[in-house]
């Protein structure tokens, strides 16, 4: 029996769950000090037990995101906030080439706000 995070990657079509999984493998080996949980029925990260990332699909584009926790206190040009006060997004597109450099870039700002 599968846990429910491992159903949430597998429940997406074959573009998203590789996309989703390339992010999963990427953002547990940026660091180590990040951690996987299943929290508010989606897949969450800690960086050294508090709140670092998030993923689901935006609702609108129906592409997956990763949920930036103080992404409010970044100045990223890609960053969405949308209605989020604490939160800022990362759109990807899973059919295209993901640009790690700015993942990266974004998850170093990120990091260092702790």
């Amino acid at each position: 029996m599968l846990r429910p995070i491992d159903e949430f990657f597998l429940e997406h079509d074959e573009d998203t769950n590789s996309c989703l999984q390339f992010l999963r493998e990427h953002i547990l080996a940026f660091d180590e000090n990040i951690t996987e949980a299943w929290k508010y029925q989606l897949p969450f990260y800690y960086y050294k037990k508090k709140p670092f990332c998030y993923f689901w699909i935006h609702k609108k584009f129906k592409q997956p995101y990763i949920g930036i926790e103080n992404g409010g206190l970044l100045d990223h040009p890609q960053l969405l906030r949308e209605n989020r006060v604490k939160m800022k997004i990362l759109l990807v597109d899973p059919t295209k080439d993901i640009d790690l450099e700015t993942i990266n870039t974004i998850l170093k700002d990120s990091r260092s706000l702790y």
